[in-house]
């Protein structure tokens, strides 16, 4: 039975530092409660409580991990119904699927699409997680086929109605922790040996999400808790319904039977890719872990993963970067230097335009707590008396002798504030736009 908030808080350490998020030890245990934080967030909680609390504290929808090394992928171990009360955690994990019994120049292009499609945004690479392969009564070639997807650098997902098929594929690939899809209630007691043996994941499929609830209670019995729920349903409607059930039955009830993750098939969901992807932008909000198309393809894999971005963005925290000082196009003494905020997205655009200008130059990055440039003035974290010491201090009058620092347009009103900080610079202002930033550099610094 899950503990109260009073009944956590008695086995806090009440030091109130702070440390974990929240100013107090019971705010802390009230989370804790509600499966809004995680013990370890507490740096001071004794042994003692860690083990009382570990299974009250564990998160409502257990983190369940498909692969292994690189190629490793967590699902589930969601705290909320809602990105905006905190954030969500493991992003929706993307896969295509692979019939046994498709062509080896079939098979071959899903897996060329599956390794080299992935996308640079804001300092992250955004790709497909997963491949399914499907078995079609051959066992050889179904192991021969998922071999060839884990050496691909997928973590897989097993999916047959032969225990036969699953041993043979298991044999090829076992150590590599590949969900086993699907147990049934005909088959779940032999499946359930088989990934206790080798250590795998196990997906458990029936029509009604109380039946789940049933075979989830009987395997975590056995000692198997690396669980992945699935429903029968193929419609829209009837899927999402099956989703929210099982995320507000986890979440809001704390009922540990429904608490794991989940994996949806939009690729037999739809009769069309365009329409396949759509039905996946559904479920990317609510709320599957895996989601299994028919195949890759990067006109409608990029939105997606755009989309999942936006959503497992931390929407409380800005996407930020490293303060310090960026050499770009291999700057010397004479390069020119240029300051902006550690908002992500102002970063990469920035450095972006001054690389497409071919000038050498030095990009100063200010945390401003990942604010833009205007808001980050707006703020005060973007004025003179912060640039100021921040030049002085970050090591760039060593790497230049020219002194001529570059502010945006935008932020035109810090110049005179500037120049009253940096005696021995020239402060000069930039264009308001990014785009506009090569044409600026080439005019002013092109040798």
């Amino acid at each position: 039975m899950a503990l109260s908030g009073i009944q956590i808080f008695k086995m806090m350490p009440k030091k109130n530092c702070g440390e974990c998020g929240v100013p107090t030890c019971l705010a802390f245990a009230m989370n804790l409660a509600a499966g809004k934080a995680e013990l370890a967030q507490c740096p001071y909680v004794s042994e003692d409580a860690k083990e009382k609390l570990a299974s009250a504290s564990a998160p409502p929808i257990r983190t369940v991990v498909i692969g292994t090394g690189d190629a490793a992928v967590k699902v589930g171990g969601e705290t909320v119904l809602y990105r905006h009360e905190k954030t969500f955690n493991n992003p929706t994990a993307f896969g295509c699927l692979i019939l046994a019994s498709e062509s080896d120049e079939s098979i071959s292009a899903k897996l060329k699409a599956f390794g080299e499609l992935r996308y640079e945004r804001v300092g992250l690479t955004l790709k497909s997680e997963i491949v399914a392969v499907k078995d079609a009564g051959d066992a050889a070639k179904f192991a021969q086929v998922a071999k060839k997807a884990s050496d691909a650098g997928a973590a897989v997902v097993l999916i047959s109605g032969s225990v036969d098929a699953f041993k043979a594929a298991l044999a090829e690939i076992g150590k590599n922790r590949p969900l086993i899809y699907a147990a049934t209630e005909a088959n779940v007691d032999v499946l359930a040996e088989l990934a206790k043996e080798f250590d795998c994941p196990l997906a458990i499929m029936a029509d009604k999400v109380g039946d789940l609830a049933k075979m989830s209670v009987k395997l975590t019995e056995k000692g198997l808790k690396d669980i992945v729920l699935a429903t029968n349903d193929r419609t829209i409607a009837g899927q999402l319904r099956d989703q929210v059930m099982i995320r507000r039955l986890a979440l809001e009830n704390l009922y540990r039977p429904l608490g794991f993750p989940t994996i949806v098939f939009p690729c037999e969901m739809a009769d069309n890719i365009t329409s396949e992807a759509i039905v996946a932008g559904t479920f990317v909000a609510k709320y599957a872990g895996i989601e299994i198309l028919s195949d890759i393809k990067g006109e409608l894999l990029f939105p997606l993963l755009l989309q999942r971005l936006n959503i497992y963005t931390d929407p409380q925290r800005p996407m930020t970067t490293d303060q310090g000082i960026y050499p770009i196009n291999n700057p010397d003494s004479n390069s020119p230097v240029l300051i902006t905020s550690n908002f992500s997205l102002t970063y990469f655009i920035v450095s972006g335009e001054i690389e497409s200008s071919r000038i050498p130059s030095w990009l100063l990055v200010l945390n401003t707590d990942g604010l833009s440039v205007l808001t980050a003035w707006a703020a005060g974290k973007f004025v003179g008396d912060v640039i100021g010491p921040f030049v002085k201090k970050c090591g760039i009058e060593d790497k230049t002798q020219l002194r001529k620092l570059v502010i945006p347009g935008a932020a035109a009103i810090i110049s005179g504030d500037l120049e009253e900080e940096l005696p021995n610079w020239e402060i000069a202002i930039g264009p308001r736009e990014g785009a506009h930033i090569p044409a600026f550099l080439r005019q002013n610094f092109a040798s």
